[in-house]
């Protein structure tokens, strides 16, 4: 049985360059002490923003200095840990960065209370007096929009100071399913033994074209996340109880409301998302399962099989190199200098590539302000890792630019705008495979990643998305938010959705303790926003091509700069009104079409 390796046993050339951010444990250190010591040079300015504009523009450009600080040695604690959750001293360094938000937070917590206690008026007098105040402009402007919710500045303190002990379920679910979390090693049909682990399920098992390792894959699985059940309702029924008794504190209407808020998303936008996509993919979604299920011959299609292989022989592989190169030539529509930033991710060790124990699943970026953004991914050799990479690129692309082209409190778009970037890189790089095959086998394979992609983000990730709308709702009435609750609320969303072509049993019903997503606000339903932007941006440049790049490209040096409506406007789509997401949606049947005709 071939073991993961740990994390010290990993090839340098399969890891991220931390050295980037800093060459040595020491050198972290002092980067800590730095933070600690820069902090009075944004104290200095307690009590005195009344003083006028320039004292107000010297405080804010002493505060994106601190977060500059700040952010670079909170990341390099962060990836530690997500490169090896095992690793005491990751663990340790990763509660002492925490800390050290908490005091950050504290400390300058004054700025945004006293800065929303100035007079009526005078904030807006400062932004038309003092000419470097522009290029603040959009953050003042959104914390004025704020000012209903502030509560007293001696709460805030308290509230920043309680950061880190607010953040305890994310960190209890993320550090015990890193940590702790194992599952029993499983057999083939070939009867050889294979080890297991979430990563390898979701990257590889799940998707396994041999039904036994499949299914034996999916009992160990099950019987993993089974074990940790009712402490990872406690986690997310505390996560939930936190956010309805903050939104209540700050004065909003729910605790979606106080999210939606902060995205600048309307409730009608974040209800047509999952009330048209549900309904109107749901049809295309099981006639994809009814030919899976005939394909691969079961009897029974349950819910591990919904990415089987429907032809398992037709596998294309794929080095990292190669992918590269497939990538760069997907992209290279966004012009010389977005090729440029992606290039230099990719030679340059952004990426890390190793499968070891104590590693987080799943894909992710991180971008850190003054260096580069980080890439987290797990890679098998399959050509299905070209386009998660791309994805992540995108990420990557879009942090670069927007920090070369915006300040930082400008440069991150919002929450809801955040899968734009990716998924286009998706969709570009699929694309521009498709274009260049004759083979008509590799032109299928590839319209299944396609709709893979929209399983996971119209699919999967909204369903999460329904899962969280379901269950504030709960929790605003009062309902205690339990295992038992979240499993039986699961089970009813996938059942609605899947309408008897899959079958729901206990492990299904379990999918809510998949994804950190949930501790982090809305999340899950902005991957059908970004897809269905990204969607249509892609066919724009497709059909327009440079003319259309280039409107892309000057949209992600917009960074933070506009709403998301206005920036999907900017990109040339409406997302006020349901149009978009039809056409996405009527996109998607097509691609499901094209694949039950092939067989």
């Amino acid at each position: 049985m071939k073991t993961r390796p740990r994390r010290s046993e990993v090839p340098a050339h399969l890891t991220w360059n931390l050295d980037d951010l800093f060459p040595s444990e020491e050198a972290w250190e002092k980067g800590m002490t730095e933070v600690i010591e820069y902090i009075p040079k944004v104290t200095q300015f307690k009590g005195r923003l009344g003083e006028g504009p320039k004292v107000l523009l010297q405080c804010i450009e002493e505060m994106e200095n601190l977060q500059l600080k700040f952010m670079r040695v909170m990341s390099y604690a962060s990836l530690k840990l997500s490169a090896d959750g095992t690793d005491p001293a990751n663990q340790a360094a990763s509660g002492r960065a925490s800390a050290l938000a908490a005091k950050v937070g504290a400390e300058t917590a004054f700025v945004r209370s006293e800065a929303l206690a100035l007079p009526e008026g005078t904030l807006e007098r400062y932004l038309e007096e003092e000419p470097g105040l522009q290029v603040y402009r959009r953050m003042i402007e959104l914390l004025l929009k704020e000012k209903p919710h502030v509560l007293h500045p001696e709460t805030e303190v308290a509230l920043a100071s309680l950061s880190e002990v607010l953040g305890a379920p994310s960190l209890i679910y993320n550090r015990s399913k890193a940590a702790d979390m194992t599952f029993e090693p499983i057999k083939d049909s070939q009867g050889n033994t294979h080890p297991m682990s979430f990563a390898l399920y979701e990257e590889t098992y799940e998707k396994s074209p041999d039904f036994t390792l499949r299914r034996n894959a999916w009992a160990s699985f099950v019987k993993g996340l089974k074990a940790y059940q009712n402490t990872y309702g406690a986690t997310w029924g505390t996560e939930v109880k936190k956010n309805v008794v903050l939104a209540k504190l700050r004065g909003y209407e729910s605790a979606t409301h106080m999210f939606l808020d902060r995205q600048e998303v309307s409730m009608e936008v974040y209800n047509n998302l999952h009330d048209v996509i549900l309904k109107e993919i749901a049809p295309h979604m099981r006639k994809y399962a009814r030919l899976r299920k005939q394909v691969l011959g079961l009897d029974e299609m349950l819910y591990c099989d919904i990415e089987a292989p429907l032809d398992p022989e037709f596998s294309p592989e794929t080095t990292y190199e190669e992918g590269s190169r497939i990538i760069l030539d997907g992209i290279s529509v966004l012009g010389p200098e977005y090729a440029a930033i992606i290039e230099e991710g990719l030679k340059n060790r952004w990426v890390d590539l190793a499968d070891n124990i104590g590693k987080s699943t799943g894909a992710f970026c991180n971008s850190v302000p003054g260096v580069h953004p980080y890439i987290l991914l797990t890679w098998t050799g399959s050509m299905r890792n070209v386009l998660i990479l791309a994805h992540e690129l995108g990420h990557a692309g879009q942090g670069v630019l927007a920090q070369r082209y915006q300040k930082l409190s400008n440069a991150r778009p919002s929450m809801f705008f955040i899968e734009a970037p990716s998924t286009i890189n998706e969709l570009l790089v699929g694309n521009k495979i498709l274009s260049q095959t004759t083979d008509q086998r590799m032109r299928r394979w590839l319209i299944m990643q396609f709709l893979m992609t929209y399983h996971h983000n119209f699919v999967r990730h909204l369903i999460e998305g329904e899962l969280q709308r379901r269950i504030y709702v709960l929790a605003e009435k009062g309902q205690p938010i339990t295992a038992s609750v979240l499993s039986r609320v699961q089970g009813e969303i996938l059942d609605e959705f899947w309408g008897g072509e899959v079958t729901i049993d206990d492990g299904a019903r379990l999918t809510w303790m998949r994804q950190p997503h949930y501790y982090m606000g809305l999340y899950p339903y902005t991957y059908s926003a970004g897809l269905t932007i990204g969607t249509m941006v892609a066919q724009e440049i497709q059909a327009e091509g440079k003319p259309a790049a280039e409107r892309w490209v000057e949209v992600l040096k917009a960074g933070g700069t506009k709403s998301p409506i206005e920036l999907a406007k900017m990109a040339g789509v409406d997302m006020s009104k349901p149009d978009a997401i039809r056409k996405a949606v009527e996109y998607v049947g097509s691609l499901v079409d094209e694949v039950v005709k092939s067989f």
